[in-house]
C-alpha cells in the first residue's frame, strides 16, 4: 500500500529501530539534522518540506530520559511550525510512567506533566507500548495508542518451549493482568510472586502463590530497570522447585547495576527483552540477554494509523 503523505523520521534515542521499522513499512525515513549546542542545547530541522503531511517521530524516552524527551519536544514543536498536517509521537518507551500518582505527600505526577508538555508541544496523537500504568492513557487530550508486545512474547514462546512443562508468572500483583492475559493466550498455568517493597529499587520476595515445582518458569513484565525484583523473584522460584526460570519484558531499562546482576545470577536462565531501548554492549554482553524485534508490530500501528483502520483488531 502506498503511503503518500505518511512520513518517518527518527530520533537519536533509538535509530536502528526506527530504521527497521521503515524497512517494513517500505518507505526510507526522513531526512533531519539534529545537534547540539555546546551547552547541550538542541537544535534540530527537517531536511525536507513536511506541509500537509501526516509525520510519525519515533523517539523512546530512555536513557538519557531528559535528554531524549527534550528532543522528542521540540522536533513535535519544529513539525508543528512546518505545517505538518498530523504528528503522531512514536515513543516505545514512555519515560516517567513510573510516576503516575502521588505516592506520598509532596510528590509530583510526572507522568501527567510528561503527557501535558507532549501535547503542548504539538502532537496530535501518541504511539506508545506496554505503558507502565494504562490510566497514563486519561492524562492525554489527545487519542493515544498502546500496543503491547504479548504477541511477540505468545510467538517466541510456542516456538522455544514445550508449552505443557510452562508456567507463566507475575513477578508482583500488579502485573496479574498481563501474566493472565499471555498465560490464557498460551493456555498455561500460571503464579504469582508476593513481594514488598521496602524501599524504591529494592524488592523483597515473600511467598509464591500457585504450583511451580518441575515447571519452567517465564517471568513476565512491562520493564526490568536494575533487575533486583527479577533476580529475588528467580531465586525464589529456583528455591521452591522451578526447574527453569525465563524473564520476559518488554522494555529493558537495565540500569545501574542491572548488567553485573544478570552476570552473576544462576538462577535466570535468559532475559528476553525487545529492542524499544537501545542496548549497550554492557547489557548485551552478559550472555543473559536476547532481544525480540518490536519492529513488525510497531510499523503495522503506524500503517494502521494512517490509514484509520483498527488497533486493537491487532490482537485478534
Amino acid at each position: 500500500m502506498i503511503h503518500r503523505k505518511l512520513r518517518l523520521f527518527s530520533g537519536t534515542s533509538n535509530p536502528p529501530l526506527a530504521q527497521a521499522v521503515s524497512n517494513e513499512i517500505g518507505m526510507p525515513l526522513g531526512e533531519i539534522s539534529i545537534q547540539r549546542f555546546s551547552d547541550g542545547e538542541i537544535f534540530l530541522q527537517y531536511g525536507e518540506t513536511i506541509r500537509g503531511q501526516d509525520v510519525f517521530f519515533i523517539q523512546p524516552t530512555s536513557a538519557l530520559a531528559n535528554t531524549n524527551l527534550m528532543e522528542l519536544l521540540i522536533a513535535i514543536d519544529a513539525a508543528k511550525r512546518a505545517s505538518a498536517r498530523q504528528i503522531c509521537a512514536v515513543v516505545p518507551y514512555f519515560g516517567y510512567a513510573r510516576q503516575d500518582r502521588k505516592s506520598s505527600g509532596r510528590t509530583p505526577i510526572t507522568a501527567k506533566l510528561v503527557a501535558d508538555m507532549i501535547e503542548v508541544a504539538g502532537a496530535t496523537r501518541v504511539l506508545t507500548m506496554d505503558l507502565h500504568a494504562g490510566q497514563i492513557q486519561g492524562f492525554f487530550n489527545i487519542p493515544v495508542d498502546n500496543i503491547y508486545a504479548g504477541p511477540l512474547f505468545a510467538r517466541d514462546i510456542r516456538e522455544n518451549n514445550e508449552l505443557e512443562n510452562v508456567v507463566i508468572v507475575s513477578p508482583d500483583v500488579g502485573g496479574v493482568v498481563r501474566a493472565r492475559a499471555l498465560a490464557k493466550r498460551l493456555h498455561v498455568d500460571m503464579a504469582i510472586v508476593d513481594k514488598r517493597r521496602p524501599a524504591p529499587n529494592v524488592a523483597e520476595v515473600m511467598n509464591i502463590i500457585g504450583d511451580i515445582e518441575g515447571k519452567h518458569c517465564i517471568l513476565i513484565d512491562d520493564m526490568v530497570d536494575t533487575a533486583g525484583t527479577l533476580c529475588n523473584a528467580a531465586r525464589a522460584l529456583v528455591e521452591q522447585g522451578a526447574s527453569k526460570v525465563t524473564g520476559y519484558a518488554t522494555h529493558g531499562v537495565l540500569s545501574g547495576p542491572a548488567a553485573d546482576r544478570l552476570a552473576e545470577t544462576s538462577a535466570i536462565h535468559e532475559l528476553v527483552i525487545t529492542d524499544s531501548i537501545l542496548q549497550p554492549e554492557q547489557i548485551l554482553n552478559t550472555g543473559k540477554v536476547r532481544v525480540l524485534s518490536a519492529a513488525s508490530l510497531l510499523a503495522e500501528a503506524i500503517s494502521r494509523i494512517y490509514d484509520a483502520r483498527s488497533i486493537s483488531s491487532l490482537y485478534n
